[in-house]
């Protein structure tokens, strides 16, 4: 076959892809969905504005370095205009999952909006209090943390704190849809994945980070610093929407520790102040106030195909526990 006829068939072959997969667009399906793309929330759009938040929150930490010379109050007016139009238009376009919002006209939703995004920054100072006290926490938590500035510039778990507080207050005014692309983006940053609704108090530690799930419904009380690996989810989710708005996730009161692989479960397990929960435990009732949870006696079990003299077994598979 010639260059040419090769072209032709390539032509071809690509038209009736395209004229297939458009057929499949027909179908009515969520997926099928693409008549108001422009009208969706924009997930780089909400990223930028979290980076231009993590410069209002740590002035000195991740301000544009491009500029010689540093005026904060000019600096931060710069990023204060730009973040209230960008969120501004991006709640605009999020209002629309909003059934509260669905019969507004179109002026309604936009000052909605603009009350919404003037609300949220007007909370900054008070989440910034929150999170002073987690970088606190962080310090005096992690023997191997040398200064502030390290935990900042470089602990996935202060990144994945600060935007689950910025997304919760943004979660607390009924803002549909972006504070759970905020958090999944922290998410996908730091393997760290808080729910934006879940309620943390101050001194929030997260030591390590990765594979932490903290669900939608969770309460954390003060001072409370868990490790890697930790759940604090649902017993079960079989009822899908059905269990929406209800309390499916646990509390941990204040001075509670959580080590590495630990799963605490359900909307009624409570546990109490100042407890210790060890590594790998499995919670599913509540743990009275001052408890240590540990898991003892654990069998380790070996298996293997090599043979040794000293194994003088009838198969090929041994065992040792200890």
């Amino acid at each position: 076959m010639d260059m040419e006829s090769k072209t032709m068939n390539s032509i071809q072959d690509a038209e009736h892809i395209v004229t297939s997969i458009l057929e499949d667009y027909q179908k009515g399906r969520p997926i099928d969905k693409k008549d108001d793309f422009f009208d969706q929330p924009s997930k780089e759009v909400i990223i930028d504005i979290i980076d231009k938040l993590m410069k209002i929150v740590y002035p000195g930490y991740f301000r544009d370095r491009t500029y010689k010379s540093y005026n904060a109050g000019n600096h931060l007016a710069t990023l204060i205009e730009d973040v209230m139009y960008r969120l501004h238009k991006q709640i605009i376009k999020a209002e629309k999952f909003n059934c509260g919002l669905a019969d507004a006209g179109r002026e309604a939703v936009e000052e909605e909006a603009y009350r919404i995004t003037v609300e949220f920054l007007n909370r900054i100072p008070k989440i910034r209090e929150y999170i002073e006290s987690d970088l606190e926490a962080a310090l005096e938590g992690d023997p191997a943390a040398q200064n502030y500035d390290e935990i900042i510039l470089a602990y996935p778990g202060l990144y994945a704190i600060t935007v689950n507080r910025l997304a919760h207050e943004l979660f607390l005014m009924k803002v549909p849809l972006i504070p759970r692309i905020m958090t999944e983006h922290a998410h996908s940053r730091t393997g760290i994945d808080i729910h934006p609704g879940a309620t943390i108090g101050h001194r929030f530690f997260i030591d390590h980070g990765t594979g932490i799930v903290v669900g939608e419904t969770t309460v954390i009380g003060d001072n409370v610093k868990i490790y890697q690996g930790v759940t604090l989810g649902a017993l079960s989710t079989r009822g899908g929407q059905k269990l929406r708005n209800v309390r499916r996730h646990p509390t941990i009161e204040d001075n509670v520790t959580i080590y590495a692989g630990a799963s605490i479960l359900g909307g009624e397990t409570v546990i109490g102040r100042d407890s210790v929960i060890g590594s790998n435990a499995f919670i599913t009732k509540s743990i009275p106030a001052g408890t240590r949870v540990s898991i003892r006696q654990q069998e380790l079990q070996f298996s293997g195909t090599t043979r040794t003299k000293e194994m003088d077994l009838a198969d090929d598979t041994w065992y040792y526990s200890i």
